[in-house]
Formats: C-alpha cells, sequence, structure tokens
C-alpha cells in the first residue's frame, strides 16, 4: 500500500525528471542571457536601461554580474521582464531522482556492510566478495523500500 509520503515522492520526482530532460541540453550562452536576449531583440543597452530606470554602465554590470555568477534571481526576473522575457529557474538532477536515491542507498548499504564484514573478519567470518557485493544489493533495496529519515546523512 501506497503512503502519502510515497505518492508525493514520486509527484514530485516525475515534476524534476521531466525538467532533467527538458534543461539536458539547455546551457547558457557565453556572452549571458541578459546580453544575447537584449541582442537577439536588437534592443541596446541604453534601451533597456531606459525600461527599467537605471543607466547604461548598470546594464553592463548586470551582465557581468550574471557572466561572474553573481546576479540575484530578483534582478534577473526585471531584467527579462523589462525585454518582454520570463526569467526561468530551475534545479534539476544530472540523472533520473530514482538514480539518485539509489545511489545514495548503495552508499549507506556499503558502508554498513563494509563496518559489519570488517567485524566478522576478526572472528575469521568475512563474506567473500561475491556475497558482499549481494549483502549491499540487498541491503540497497532494503533502504530504499525504509527510506529512513537519515539517507543523506554522510555515512
Amino acid at each position: 500500500m501506497n503512503s502519502i509520503r510515497e505518492t508525493a515522492s514520486r509527484q514530485y520526482a516525475g515534476i524534476l525528471n521531466r525538467a532533467a530532460r527538458q534543461a539536458a541540453d539547455l546551457k547558457a550562452p557565453p556572452g549571458g542571457w541578459i546580453s544575447t536576449m537584449r541582442k537577439a531583440l536588437g534592443m541596446s543597452a541604453p534601451a533597456l536601461a531606459r525600461r527599467l530606470g537605471v543607466t547604461k554602465a548598470a546594464i553592463y554590470q548586470a551582465e557581468r554580474k550574471e557572466r561572474d555568477g553573481g546576479v540575484t534571481l530578483r534582478h534577473m526576473e526585471h531584467l527579462a521582464q523589462a525585454m518582454g522575457g520570463r526569467f526561468v529557474y530551475a534545479i534539476v538532477p544530472e540523472g533520473q531522482i530514482e538514480d539518485t536515491r539509489r545511489d545514495q542507498a548503495r552508499t549507506r548499504a556499503r558502508a554498513v556492510v563494509r563496518r559489519a564484514n570488517a567485524h566478522m573478519a576478526l572472528e575469521q567470518q568475512a563474506l567473500p566478495p561475491d556475497r558482499m557485493q549481494a549483502e549491499i544489493e540487498r541491503l540497497t533495496d532494503q533502504i530504499l523500500r525504509e527510506r529512513p529519515a537519515d539517507l543523506w546523512k554522510a555515512p
């Protein structure tokens, strides 16, 4: 039976997985989004400055800050609106959410199994490598099913 938490988690994962697919090829242009949009529109920096009620130096400074990673989200929104666009901001996973979750569960499982195996080795009962790997995978699946609150805690 699915809990509300699991259903919500699947819905969030779906949103992020779709966004990640859409953003896969989306990279900031070398000159930055502000400059690229402005130039694509054929809009000068002074014209954009007038629309925002700032100086042209402020526009060039915003373009530089964007390239350097120092522009604020709110400023990007204002600039986008002034150019008749919209600012889009997202954090998307590198792969699928499920893969990221499984990787973390496997990291936790590996740490637990290795600790247990080290203790067993003291008593000459260490697991052979193939059994150790099987135990890591079994524990990974268990962790994914149970979703412990400390899943993202460093092992």
